[in-house]
């Protein structure tokens, strides 16, 4: 037979009910811009590295079929990140461009923590990827100023990027 502790033995404390809704609308709004992220970072990326964004490399490396591409690259194209050319690939916008630097900053700010933390480097990549879209401007700003006193991790440099999110 299991036992149940009293309630009024509990250690958990109920969140102000404001407070609850607050975190869940930012967490909402998170996964909402996460996806658009991811989109814009690899496009720059793509664009960098290849100097070209195709819809099928984008869909090889997200692991997402072409119409899903299609159907996203038509979402970013109205909110103005992106510029289609036809036979020629996939562009970022001004706008697209900072969104993706500002993606990426954020990504190597946390990337870098979570190695500085002892984390391996494959999942800190992985890790990142996840928690870059979730973190606040504040955890960043205490993120960076660890990086900043760990300089043998290689924070230093990644660190600096922070000031300008």
């Amino acid at each position: 037979m299991v036992e149940r502790a009293d309630s009024s033995e509990s250690n958990a404390v109920l969140v102000d009910a404001n407070a609850q809704v607050e975190s869940f609308r930012q967490t909402r709004n998170n996964r909402r811009s996460e996806l658009v992220e991811d989109y814009v970072e690899l496009i720059a990326d793509l664009l960098d590295h290849d100097h070209e964004a195709r819809q099928v490399d984008i869909a090889q490396r997200l692991g997402v079929a072409q119409p899903t591409v299609a159907k996203m690259l038509k979402r970013l194209a109205t909110e103005g990140l992106v510029q289609q050319r036809r036979y020629r690939g996939i562009f970022l916008t001004v706008e697209g461009k900072n969104l993706a630097e500002k993606s990426r900053e954020r990504h190597q700010i946390v990337e870098a923590f979570l190695c500085a933390l002892g984390i391996s480097p494959e999942t800190a990549r992985i890790d990142a990827e996840g928690i870059e879209h979730h973190v606040s401007a504040e955890t960043l700003r205490a993120f960076t100023t660890f990086l900043e006193q760990t300089p043998q991790k290689g924070g230093m440099a990644v660190a600096a990027t922070v000031r300008k999110i």
